[in-house]
C-alpha cells in the first residue's frame, strides 16, 4: 500500500493461504521447533549452516511478476486440513502446516527431542535464504510502482531482523520504518489509526519513537511486595538507593562480570525487551553467552543475545547501520570491534542493534554510559527478562525469575537486591563494602 496523507492507498494483495510467514512456520515446524512463534529459532539457527538446499527449498515457492508470488501448496496443508490451534495450558499450540509431501522431498522431519546436525543448519540457512529472496522481490517490485523511498514493515515477517538490515542494501528504499508489535499484536494499534485517521479523518500527530507504553509501577508498591517476600530468608540483602547510586551500583555489577535483572519504568510494547524489562550482562565476556543459556535462559545454546548501544556511538561498532529503538535490525558488527564484545556477536559477525537515547529512556542511557565510563565499551548485552515464559510485567513476576534463576543482582525500581551466598549467582558474586541507605 502506499500511504499519502492519512489515507493508504491498496495497491496489491496476496490472497490466503499465500503466505511467507506460512512458508517459515512450516520450515520451523518441520526443524523440530513447535512451540507457537518459534521462527526466530531458525533465524537464529540459520548462520550456523550453509543455504545447501535452497534450490530444493525453492520449489515450495513460485516468484511471480510485479512483487507477487504464491506457495506449491502441495506441500501444505494450512488450507486444507484447518488451522487446528488448540490452547493447552494457556499456550496456543499449532498442528503442522506442511504435508507430508515436504518429507518426500527433504527426509524425516526432526522431532524436538533429537540433537541438531549439520542438516538441520543448513536447511535453517537455506529457508532464510529462500525467504530473502521472496522478501526483497516483493519490495523490490513494491519500489517499482511507487519509487517512494520510505519503507514502512508490518506484519509476522517484518520481524525477521535479519532481512530487514538488509534493505538498504538491496532495494532502493532509503528509509525503513519497523513498529516493535508489528506481528498480530500490533493489529490493535493499526485498528485504532485505521478509525481516527481513516474513517474519522482526524489529522496525524503520533510518531512511535520509543516502546515504552506499558504499566509501571512506583517505588512505595514495589517496596510493599518486597517486604512480604521474605528475602533475607532466603539469601538476599536488599537496599533502597537513589536512582544515581543504582546506577553505579548495577554498572560496578556488569563490570565485575555479573548478570543484573533490570525492572524499570513502564513496560515496553511487543516482543523485546529494550531496558525496562531486561536482563543485562557484560559483552565483554566470551563465556556470558553460556553462562545466560545454561543458568538463566535453560534454552538452546546457538540463541544469539543483543547489543544496547549508546545511539551516538552507532557508526563506532556497526558498519552501515542507523539507529533503531526498537531491535528490529541486524547490521554487520565492525570486524576491528567483534574481539571486543564477544557475548553479543553472532557467529556471522553480525548482531540486532538496539540503540538507547538520552531522550526517550535517560536512565538505561545513564547506565550504558556508567558502564561506559568503567569499561570504554558503550554496550551491554539485553536479553529479555523472562525464563521460557511471557516477558515479566509486574514486580512480583520479576522476583519470582531472579530468585529461581542464577541472576546475581536486580534492580527494581529503586529497589536493589543481590544475592548474598557466593555461587549462588551466575558471575562471580563480589561482596560489596559499605552499606548505603
Amino acid at each position: 500500500a502506499a500511504g499519502r496523507g492519512r489515507q493508504l492507498e491498496v495497491l496489491e494483495r496476496v490472497y490466503f493461504p499465500h503466505s511467507l510467514g506460512q512458508l517459515y512456520l512450516a520450515l520451523t515446524q518441520y526443524l523440530g521447533f513447535t512451540r507457537y512463534g518459534d521462527e526466530f529459532k531458525v533465524m537464529g539457527l540459520a548462520p550456523y549452516g550453509r543455504p545447501c538446499f535452497a534450490a530444493r527449498l525453492g520449489e515450495l515457492l513460485h516468484l511471480e511478476t510485479r512483487g507477487r508470488f504464491r506457495l506449491e501448496l502441495k506441500y501444505f496443508q494450512h488450507w486444507s486440513a484447518g488451522d487446528r490451534m488448540e490452547f493447552p495450558e494457556d499456550e496456543p499450540r499449532l498442528g503442522p502446516v506442511y504435508s507430508p509431501l515436504l518429507e518426500e522431498l527433504l527426509g524425516a522431519a526432526r522431532r524436538p527431542d533429537e540433537p541438531l546436525e549439520d542438516r538441520h543448519r543448513d536447511l535453517a540457512a537455506s529457508l532464510q535464504a529462500v525467504f530473502e529472496e521472496a522478501f526483497f522481490h516483493v519490495l523490490n517490485g513494491l519500489w517499482e510502482r511507487t519509487r517512494m523511498p520510505r519503507l514502512c514493515l508490518a506484519g509476522g515477517c517484518a520481524m525477521n531482523s535479519v532481512a530487514n538490515g538488509k534493505i538498504r542494501r538491496r532495494t532502493p528504499f532509503r528509509e525503513v520504518f519497523v513498529q516493535p508489535a508489528a506481528a498480530d499484536n500490533g493489529t490493535a494499534l493499526g485498528a485504532a489509526f485505521h478509525l481516527w485517521n481513516q474513517q474519522l479523518g482526524r489529522p496525524r500527530h503520533f510518531v512511535m519513537e520509543h516502546a515504552l507504553w506499558g504499566p509501571g509501577f512506583g517505588d512505595q508498591e514495589i517496596g510493599e511486595r518486597l517486604a512480604s517476600a521474605g528475602l533475607e530468608r532466603r539469601g538476599c540483602r536488599v537496599r533502597r538507593l537513589s536512582m544515581d547510586r543504582l546506577v553505579g551500583r548495577a554498572a560496578e555489577a556488569l563490570a565485575a562480570g555479573r548478570v543484573v535483572g533490570w525492572f524499570q519504568g513502564r513496560m515496553e510494547w511487543g516482543a523485546r525487551a529494550l531496558g525496562n524489562r531486561s536482563i543485562l550482562a557484560d559483552p565483554r565476556r566470551s563465556d556470558m553467552r553460556r553462562v545466560i543459556n545454561r543458568k538463566i535462559k535453560y534454552r538452546e545454546p546457538f540463541r544469539p543475545f543483543a547489543p544496547a548501544l549508546l545511539e551516538e556511538a552507532v557508526d563506532d561498532w556497526f558498519e552501515e547501520a542507523v539507529a533503531d529503538p526498537f531491535m528490529m535490525q541486524v547490521y554487520a558488527v565492525r570486524p576491528e570491534k567483534r574481539p571486543l564484545v564477544p557475548a553479543v556477536v553472532h557467529v556471522d559477525g553480525s548482531g540486532r542493534l538496539q540503540t538507547v537515547s538520552r531522550r526517550h529512556n535517560l536512565l538505561f542511557w545513564e547506565l550504558l554510559s556508567a558502564f561506559q565510563a568503567r569499561t570504554g565499551v558503550p554496550m551491554l548485552l539485553n536479553t529479555s527478562f523472562n525464563e521460557n515464559e511471557p516477558i515479566v510485567h509486574r514486580p512480583e513476576e520479576a522476583l519470582d525469575c531472579f530468585l529461581r534463576t542464577d541472576m546475581d543482582a536486580l534492580a527494581l525500581g529503586g529497589w536493589w537486591l543481590e544475592k548474598s551466598r557466593v555461587g549462588q549467582g551466575a558471575g562471580a558474586l563480589l561482596e560489596t563494602a559499605g552499606e548505603e541507605a
